[in-house]
């Protein structure tokens, strides 16, 4: 399995939006919470978050590549488990069902950091370290706040069994260890 270090270097050599980059950290960051409440692996489950969106710059946004392209590049660096779950984060382009525990983590992780660093944002602090899960799960209902993020994939945090506050939490907490990296 690749090493985190090379990771890191693969995802800044092939990303330079400074968004995205912390995007893919806070996805890193959440989906390690995650494995270490599950009783999975952090490491693959953290790198699965890091390296999800690599391919996001080279395919210019063609969402019917996106994720493919990706886990083709990391064929030979992370387990087949791994691969599939980069793959399914973007099962709506790509034809493709969730069905592991893994497959659903990443899609409802990855959807909560666009939601977190909206409500972030909203705060007179603008700092993760204020941010409340009720104030996240008040503006989930809120279509046109973070109008990008897919509430139905942020709810899928049911199918890995966690309430959604309680996935809330998780996520900021995580977001909140690495908020020097993100800007919050």
């Amino acid at each position: 399995m690749m090493a985190r270090d090379a990771a890191l270097q693969m995802m800044e050599a092939k990303i330079q939006n400074i968004n995205l980059r912390r995007h893919m950290l806070a996805s890193e960051a959440i989906m390690q919470k995650l494995a270490q409440k599950f009783g999975e692996n952090p490491e693959k489950w953290g790198l699965v978050g890091l390296l999800h969106d690599i391919d996001l710059e080279e395919i210019e946004q063609d969402m019917s590549r996106h994720a493919a392209v990706a886990a083709q590049w990391l064929e030979s660096d992370l387990p087949t488990d791994a691969l599939d779950a980069i793959r399914k984060h973007n099962a709506e382009g790509l034809g493709l069902q969730r069905q592991t525990k893994l497959d659903h983590a990443l899609a409802c992780a990855e959807s909560l950091t666009g939601l977190v660093v909206a409500a972030c944002l909203v705060l007179p602090s603008k700092k993760i370290e204020d941010l409340k899960a009720k104030s996240v799960r008040k503006r989930m209902k809120e279509p046109r706040f973070a109008a990008g993020v897919n509430r139905d994939i942020v709810m899928e945090c049911e199918k890995i069994g966690l309430e959604l506050t309680e996935f809330i939490e998780i996520g900021i907490e995580a977001m909140q260890k690495i908020d020097f990296q993100l800007g919050l």
